[in-house]
């Protein structure tokens, strides 16, 4: 940190900078000029930009240019599977210097022991992190998660200092029916980024939600629903997940006109992604591909993120502002050639130096975080009815479809058709033993024998399980349990594959290569067995969030999202 005095006297010229980056092509996005000019550094912030400033380090960018460090809008570290240290490994050396963050996954595990744990875990990071308060834990009544937090208990978080803002306020029903809970959360954090979820919301329900008080949007997947919501006030922001791309659907939205009031997010992102492809580099690389202008696209992935949470203090390149600064040799081919974060060099071509060594793990504050109560546990479904309903899952998306199909009935028992993608699913609860699980049938994973299982389950993270046959199924659900929490695919009573998350059945605790290997490893496992996804364990784990339509599975039963109400299996 330096001082006032010293960050103006370093801007004045009348003592050296620590760091001056010199020759290179700046990115103005004030005025969307591109500026040959020095930029003189001190400290953390930025302190002057111009000619004849003199540092003790010098940054030659002759020929390549410079923007401010991107800013991912939303995001969830959990879903990278690794701690927030091997997050950081993965997307600082390709210029993402700062995260909103939602701890939602381990604070439906851990409640305010794991927002706190993440928050401890990020602090010292050379990734800046804004870690918002958890807003549905639970989602609804319709799960049994491991935790409840009110708004009491969000607020004193907030008095702490411990988060930023009220992350995405998944529970819409409840808050254009104006129930009391959810709104005393809202008017907690009034003053406050307060982020919404409200997937196909429209007309009159999308006002009552806009009143409330939210101010952002993640959850949409056509211009025609953008278009409105961004029209009634709410920052846009475009996601590209691992399961949920909405980038392409969504680029032409953008225009001149409202481009200041969209940004970019991940919001779940496997570590193979992060890896291969990218973050919110990746984004823009796209955007940029796409036609959308270069700075317009960087304002999207910088500046209008810093605006939309209030941040003044980064998103441009100006005197003040942090210093968080990418350097690449093309704005049409955004790669980052250098990283400066926080004034000081931390990565250079898609690598962090060996100098900057990324805090150790804190102890787990969880345990155990897997409890079956296995005596309550049978997969068979008696069959009551020719019909049953079945969560049609589609490729790319977290929407399902309802669909309403002919049972396979045998011997009296519903039972799964791998010949019309017809598996059966379930989900356990695994937080308190109580015994409660939901059977269900789902169409679009594809297996065509065995099973696979994991303990990441949006947003309850309950243990689930998506079958051929039911042996494979019993199998690859305690295999996750020994573990305590992980992903599986099991075929008959062997395992063919595995990755352990021992924090709180969302995490490992091992380098982000690591847990990117044994993920790839897992979903070769799920091809051979038939499933035809990119990513069936990602498409598995949001086939439970009640809260994003129209048909989906808890550990209390089937869903109907859009009448927000449980349903029978059977028609």
């Amino acid at each position: 940190m330096i001082t006032q005095p010293d960050l103006i006297a370093v801007a004045r010229g009348d003592r050296p900078a620590d760091l001056l980056i010199r020759g290179g092509r700046v990115v103005n996005l004030f005025s969307g000029e591109i500026e040959e000019v020095d930029i003189a550094v001190a400290g953390n912030k930025i302190a002057g930009l111009g000619r004849d400033y003199h540092a003790s380090e010098v940054i030659d960018a002759r020929g390549a240019f410079v923007v401010p460090g991107l800013i991912d809008a939303h995001v969830h570290i959990e879903s990278s599977l690794c701690t927030p240290a091997q997050f950081t490994a993965a997307i600082l050396p390709r210029g993402v210097t700062c995260a909103v963050i939602d701890p939602h996954e381990i604070a439906n595990v851990a409640g305010l022991t794991g927002i706190r744990f993440m928050a401890e875990n990020s602090r010292q990071l050379p990734l800046t992190t804004l870690v918002m308060a958890s807003s549905c834990v639970p989602a609804s009544t319709m799960e049994t998660n491991g935790a409840t937090l009110t708004a009491d208990d969000l607020a004193a978080l907030l008095r702490e200092g411990i988060v930023y803002g009220l992350a995405e306020v998944m529970n819409y029903p409840a808050v254009i029916e104006a129930e009391r809970a959810v709104l005393a959360k809202i008017a907690a954090f009034r003053g406050h980024p307060i982020d919404g979820h409200a997937p196909l919301v429209r007309g009159r329900a999308l006002n009552a939600y806009i009143a409330a008080g939210i101010s952002t949007e993640h959850e949409c997947i056509s211009v025609a629903e953008a278009a409105e919501k961004l029209a009634r006030g709410l920052y846009i922001l475009i996601r590209e997940a691992t399961n949920a791309q909405n980038l392409q659907a969504l680029l032409p939205l953008i225009t001149p006109h409202n481009s200041r009031r969209i940004c970019f997010c991940t919001d779940d992102r496997i570590p193979q992604d992060l890896l291969d492809q990218g973050s919110i580099d990746y984004m823009v690389r796209a955007a940029i591909a796409y036609g959308i202008d270069p700075i317009e696209a960087l304002r999207m992935a910088t500046l209008n993120s810093a605006e939309c949470y209030g941040l003044r203090d980064r998103g441009a390149i100006a005197p003040g502002r942090a210093a968080d600064l990418v350097i690449v040799d093309d704005l049409q081919d955004f790669h980052a050639r250098q990283v400066i974060a926080g004034g000081r060099l931390v990565a250079e071509d898609g690598q962090l130096l060996p100098s900057v060594e990324l805090p150790p793990l804190t102890a787990n504050p969880v345990g155990s975080s897997v409890n079956v109560a296995w005596n309550n546990v049978n997969f068979a479904i008696k069959a009551r009815s020719q019909q049953i309903r079945v969560i049609g899952a589609l490729e790319n998306q977290l929407i399902t479809e309802a669909r309403i199909l002919d049972a396979t009935i045998i011997d009296g028992e519903a039972v799964a058709d791998p010949d019309r993608d017809l598996l059966k699913m379930a989900v356990i609860e695994r937080h308190h033993a109580r015994g409660s699980f939901g059977l269900g049938f789902i169409q679009g994973i594809g297996l065509q024998q065995g099973a696979m299982a994991g303990s990441v389950a949006h947003d309850h993270h309950n243990l689930v399980v998506i079958g051929a046959d039911d042996l494979s199924m019993m199998t690859a659900a305690h295999a996750v349990e020994e573990m305590g929490g992980g992903l599986v695919v099991a075929l008959g009573d062997q395992i063919m594959a595995k990755l352990p998350l021992p924090i709180a059945g969302l995490m490992g605790d091992q380098p982000i290569h690591t847990i990117a290997a044994a993920y790839a490893a897992l979903r070769a496992a799920a091809k051979a067995q038939g499933s035809p996804l990119n990513d069936p364990f990602m498409a598995m784990s949001f086939m439970a969030l009640e809260v994003i339509p129209e048909l989906k599975l808890t550990d209390k039963g089937l869903v109907d999202v859009n009448q927000f109400a449980l349903v029978d299996l059977f028609v």
